[in-house]
């Protein structure tokens, strides 16, 4: 139940973040649900790996690569959902990785309380 409530939160926040017009855009729920499931896929798999080997330019970046890792997720995941999702661009795509990521953030902290925090 908490994979598929993640997966739905996941789904709004990218729906928010191509309502804010910094360059993304989804064509309806069942394309954000879709774009929400597969730059979870591409994040859990290929961008984990990119996590790992880049891990010490990211220490001297102080974590800023992952930004960059992030925006280039999100671009394969256009490239791949075209025209139910698409992003306009790299700076689109770094933009709206930050944003996303802040979105999805209040979202579960608001839905999704933590264990400690009944």
């Amino acid at each position: 139940m908490r994979l598929l409530l993640n997966w739905v939160l996941s789904a709004v926040a990218v729906w928010i973040v191509a309502q804010l017009g910094i360059g993304i855009s989804v064509r309806g729920a069942a394309a954000a649900l879709i774009a929400a499931l597969v730059i979870g896929f591409i994040n859990a798999t290929i961008g984990f790996v990119l996590k790992i080997l880049t891990f010490l330019l990211t220490l001297v970046t102080l974590g800023l690569f992952w930004f960059l890792i992030n925006a280039l997720m999100l671009e394969l995941a256009s490239a791949l959902l075209s025209p139910g999702f698409h992003v306009n661009g790299f700076l689109a795509a770094f933009v709206g990785a930050i944003v996303l990521s802040l979105v999805n953030l209040v979202l579960k902290a608001i839905l999704m309380p933590g264990k400690d925090q009944k």
